[in-house]
């Protein structure tokens, strides 16, 4: 993915050229990256299958998390396309460039939109956990998640609209896989796609934070009550757990992603292999959430097993006991 360049007149100077490195070096390059797209892919699909199919995971939070595997999922397929550009040159035309610059930008788009709503999520349930249930619904969910979606099919769309009217119409050789946006467009997805959504995620986990650490220390000093107050002791410590792992994928997600945004902003990223790190660690990210996930929740760990050995099939098996 290649984020605002502000002028055509840089880009007419950039050709596409394949850098020097020895073969050994480009196969073993080659093979992670191919192994790590589609260990990608295989990961989260595990993790779509697993909130799909069981029954006692359709919750509201692992359904932002079904979200979030799916745009983990298409990241994981888009990556091995930009495996290619590790080189600098694309062979597959520009209709073909577009349209995956197109997919990247949504995807990305989709990904951020989900962690904000993980964050709002996790902050109605730890900051007003009374209030949580009635707020925080599948069905409130399921409307976010489609809205999150369309929003940034649209707005991808409007951001690249010169684009996809003339693919190809900033390469200056064959073999470019080159995307410049306007000035303003470049501005407005720096703003929308990075700036607003991350502050939103810093200051709702910030307090999300505050409140946890709050509610620890109340739960450890009142450990010894009657019956029914444990209970909902159990229950806030279950969602102080949950709020836990995703900061984990939270703050994961801040460190793959700053990087790529920062480099974008230098305004030094015309040219596809310019920034092939940063992207490379951005596509990563998506392989890390289900690994994540595996650290930290035994049901995932548990689907899988059922999964792994086509357990899955059998009937009735949506209705086991995960939790």
């Amino acid at each position: 993915m290649v984020v605002a360049g502000s002028s055509e007149a840089q880009l007419l100077n950039s050709s596409c050229m394949k850098p020097k490195r020895p073969q050994d070096e480009s196969m073993l390059i080659y093979i992670v990256l191919i192994s790590v797209s589609l260990l990608t892919a295989f990961l989260n699909l595990l993790v779509i299958i697993s909130i799909s199919h069981f029954k006692q995971l359709h919750t509201p939070t692992n359904l932002l998390l079904l979200s979030l595997a799916v745009s983990d999922f298409f990241e994981g397929l888009l990556f091995f396309f930009q495996i290619m550009l590790i080189d600098g040159c694309w062979f597959l035309g520009d209709l073909t460039c577009t349209l995956y610059q197109y997919l990247a930008y949504i995807i990305t788009s989709t990904s951020v939109g989900n962690m904000v709503l993980i964050s709002i999520d996790r902050h109605v349930a730890i900051c007003y956990p009374l209030h949580y249930s009635t707020q925080i619904t599948q069905k409130k969910v399921k409307i976010c998640v489609c809205l999150c979606w369309i929003c940034s099919v649209i707005f991808e769309t409007l951001i690249l609209q010169d684009v996809l009217q003339e693919p190809g119409r900033f390469n200056s050789c064959v073999g470019q896989c080159v995307i410049v946006i306007n000035y303003i467009a470049g501005v407005a997805d720096v703003i929308f796609s990075f700036i607003a959504p991350i502050t939103v995620i810093v200051v709702l986990y910030m307090r999300v934070f505050v409140v946890a650490v709050t509610q620890a220390r109340a739960m450890r000093s009142h450990i010894a009550t009657v019956t029914q107050r444990s209970v909902k002791v159990t229950a806030k410590k279950s969602e102080l757990k949950a709020a836990r792992t995703l900061g984990v994928v939270i703050v994961v997600f801040l460190m793959c992603l700053c990087p790529y945004y920062c480099v974008a902003l230098t305004g030094q990223d015309n040219v596809m292999n310019a920034s092939s790190f940063v992207i490379c660690l951005y596509y990563f990210n998506a392989c890390l959430n289900p690994v994540i996930y595996a650290l930290f929740y035994p049901w995932f760990r548990k689907t899988i097993k059922l999964i792994v050995t086509l357990k899955i099939l059998q009937p009735d098996s949506c209705e086991t006991n995960i939790l």
